[in-house]
């Protein structure tokens, strides 16, 4: 450790007594990215400008990818040899825990099948909060939400516990990384975690009791070599009551497996063709983003293909 610039000129090799542990300031996440980021630097690395929390390296003879997040990192590449050689490096560096292959990240469990497919899921995850809201052994519904369901800010009963309400929506938001069909119930009900009502918490107990019934459902990734781009777009004009913006969705396929997907607008459109085309923009901005990312990586993708 070393003092801040400028804090005492007049004896500079005294060290600061810390009255917080550092690990809790909110300065230390920053710090440590920098520690880790100039350590990686010297070992070959580079930050990808697609995503600055993926590093980078190659050789004539093999490529290193490293993904952090905070204190977690993911090491994966084309050595064998070269990862071990950068775990022991590493290690020379920091106090490192090799927990071998990937099986659980950031609360998302993997497990392989025999064809080299990866299946991505927060099985767990599901049942800690059904748990948490007493709901793991309620009646499943096979839908998270109905078609013909219109939430709204009207004058109905307030939730009594707003607190819950707000924390089991965010949880849900979190699930949305393996569980593409809940983007739009879950979108619609986080819209009032500012002053939420009955009606809109029996919207949340629906989807919870449709997860009951889904627990371990995920997404699946499958082996292949096509870098093709396929996205898929559609729009609902002016399809909310409350503030009149359009509810648009994409998903974007990399070869057969979906990578990313999205929901409502965040303005209001004064046409269906001005709602069409800020879906063609947010779908196109995606799609670059990707393009960006895959030629970093040394991918080739040919030219996406948008249905709508």
């Amino acid at each position: 450790m070393q003092q801040p610039p400028g804090f005492n000129t007049t004896t500079p090799h005294l060290v600061c007594q810390l009255n917080k542990a550092i690990y809790g300031l909110k300065q230390a996440p920053r710090s440590w990215f920098l520690k880790l980021s100039t350590t990686l630097f010297h070992l070959g690395f580079k930050p990808t400008k697609s995503d600055t929390s993926l590093f980078v390296k190659y050789t004539p003879t093999s490529s290193l990818f490293v993904l952090v997040y905070v204190d977690d990192i993911l090491i994966t590449g084309s050595s064998d040899t070269e990862i071990s050689s950068l775990i022991s490096n590493l290690h020379s560096f920091f106090p490192l825990k090799d927990l071998g292959p990937l099986h659980h990240f950031l609360g998302i469990q993997i497990s392989y099948t025999t064809s080299g497919n990866m299946h991505l899921s927060q099985s767990q995850y599901i049942r800690e909060l059904l748990q948490r809201t007493n709901m793991l052994a309620s009646k499943p519904y096979p839908t998270p939400m109905v078609s013909t369901t219109r939430l709204r800010q009207n004058s109905s009963e307030i939730f009594s516990d707003p607190t819950l309400y707000r924390s089991v929506v965010g949880t849900l938001q979190y699930l949305l990384v393996t569980r593409p069909e809940l983007s739009y119930s879950v979108n619609k009900v986080a819209q009032f975690m500012h002053s939420p009502q009955l009606h809109h918490w029996q919207s949340v107990k629906r989807i919870l009791r449709y997860l009951a019934g889904t627990i371990d459902h995920g997404l699946l990734l499958h082996h292949q070599s096509s870098s093709f781009i396929k996205a898929f777009s559609d729009v609902d004009w002016g399809a909310d009551p409350d503030d009149r913006k359009s509810t648009s969705g994409f998903c974007v396929y990399l070869g057969s497996n979906l990578i990313s997907w999205t929901h409502k607008q965040k303005t209001v459109s004064r046409s269906s063709t001005e709602a069409e085309y800020r879906a063609i923009a947010a779908i196109m901005t995606e799609i670059l983003w990707l393009k960006y990312l895959l030629h970093e990586l040394r991918i080739q993708t040919p030219h996406p293909q948008i249905f709508f």
